[in-house]
């Protein structure tokens, strides 16, 4: 069967007749209704994505008058196509004498949210890792919980200096009923949160009032600005990274079990109609222990795994930690990162193994510490103009990850092509912090106050 297109080609070319004939046969893994025939078709060398789409939405049209035209992109031999047929197999050195097999996949198409959801001053940090509600912390000095995204909830009130880091600690005695939260702040200080849920707290309802909660433990030992916190897998411990160059440890437990090693006192909260507080438990800790190895400030922790930290510095390195003995066991600091500043990290992808990183330059970069001998990153992005301050892996996915950056921008990678898959432009200044929600949605805050929701992202 040969195919052409009409005018223009859908995007590719294929309204001119002399272009040159490849025989493909379109695979997928999508469920039935998105399913072509698997017979071989000649069609022109010089479409793009869009041309192939086009012809793969006039096959499941044939297949069923009530399909819906979307998006598809397409992989050869586990590659994303982004440029025109015949010069993706040229620069591929593939050949184009046999049936060329070419996998189709939903394309990505972020929905955003029509009213972002404001706050006071910088939103700096976001954690989408609950399905029903997202934590953002702002320059305000508040930590706040949204329902669906939309809806704010609880106000964590009690840092004095501005949130640079907020994370719910999914710990194994949660329930959906009980939030446990860690914040980091300019203030020096990093504080615990234990949040309620129940839209009934002593017999009053909270629906139209956000609830103010106060912290049940204040940790205290860095000599300046908190820049980073992650908990542990198990959610029985937290790490922060300082711009004081250290990483220290701390226990998280019930404030009832806390009385031998810390001082508690109770705290008498005035709570009123207009603005309830919940009264807890005020409770300074102090570190476990402290990692020291950095010579500059640590602006990025992760704990992914229970005997493993990473971090990265504006000393221009990133380290691994063997949590029991306090050293590093990996090293990037002599790699040659054009003497940049690195502003975040995140592992995932492949077997949770690769590092991303980006920093004082436009380059998102991904390092691969299982392959000895070279700190060569082994993937480089750079559609970036300016800083990167966040990047995310999926958590389900090996191949996608996206980067936030003060050219007011989140983009959605996949390992398999050097350009993105989408430009999120909703921010109107720098963006500080994104994260993935829900699995298939995006969120990101920034300098302009704004939490905003994409949605829509098909992985």
């Amino acid at each position: 069967m040969e195919f052409g297109l009409g005018s223009g080609g859908g995007g590719g070319g294929g309204g001119d007749e002399s272009a040159r004939r490849v025989q493909v046969r379109f695979t997928t893994k999508l469920g039935p209704p998105l399913r072509v025939p698997s017979a071989s078709l000649a069609v022109p060398s010089n479409l793009t994505r869009m041309g192939l789409s086009e012809i793969v939405n006039l096959l499941l049209k044939n297949v069923n008058d009530e399909h819906k035209v979307q998006p598809f992109d397409f992989l050869i031999v586990g590659e994303l196509v982004r440029l025109p047929l015949e010069d993706f197999l040229l620069a591929k050195g593939i050949s184009a004498e046999k049936v060329l097999e070419i996998e189709y996949i939903k394309a990505i198409a972020p929905r955003k949210q029509p009213n972002p959801s404001l706050h006071d001053d910088w939103v700096s940090s976001v954690d989408g890792s609950n399905p029903s509600y997202i934590l953002t912390g702002c320059y305000d000095g508040i930590a706040r919980l949204w329902k669906g995204g939309a809806e704010c909830t609880h106000k964590l009130a009690g840092h004095t200096g501005a949130i640079t880091s907020a994370v719910i600690i999914n710990g194994k005695d949660d329930s959906k009923h009980t939030f446990h939260i860690a914040t980091g702040s300019k203030d020096r200080s990093l504080r615990l949160w234990k949040v309620l849920l129940s839209t009934n707290f002593d017999g009053i309802d909270y629906s139209e009032q956000p609830v103010n909660v106060r912290e049940s433990k204040i940790l205290q030992g860095h000599t300046a600005s908190v820049q980073s916190v992650s908990s542990d897998p198990s959610g029985d411990m937290i790490c922060s990274g300082s711009w004081d160059g250290t990483i220290k440890l701390w226990e998280v437990k019930n404030s009832d079990a806390d009385g031998d090693s810390v001082s508690i006192k109770k705290r008498r909260l005035i709570s009123n109609t207009a603005n309830q507080v919940e009264s807890q438990l005020e409770v300074e800790g102090v570190a476990v222990t402290t990692f020291v190895g950095h010579s500059q400030s640590v602006s990025s922790v992760i704990w992914p795994e229970h005997e493993t930290i990473y971090s990265a510095s504006w000393d221009h390195s990133i380290r691994q930690w063997d949590v029991e003995t306090g050293k590093d066991t990996w090293n990037m600091a002599s790699c040659k990162m054009c003497g940049k500043v690195l502003n975040c990290l995140d592992v995932g992808g492949e077997s949770s193994a690769l590092i991303a990183a980006g920093g004082s330059d436009p380059v998102l970069r991904v390092w691969d510490p299982r392959k000895p001998g070279s700190l060569a990153p082994v993937f480089q992005f750079s559609s970036h103009s300016s800083w990167i301050t966040a990047c995310k892996w999926h958590r389900k996915s090996w191949f996608h990850l996206l980067s936030a950056s003060y050219d007011g921008k989140v983009m959605l990678w996949d390992l398999r092509t050097a350009w993105p898959l989408a430009i999120i432009d909703s921010h109107k200044d720098k963006v500080l912090c994104a994260d993935w929600w829900k699995d298939d949605s995006i969120i990101s805050g920034g300098a302009d106050s704004k939490l905003l929701v994409c949605s829509g992202v098909s992985i």
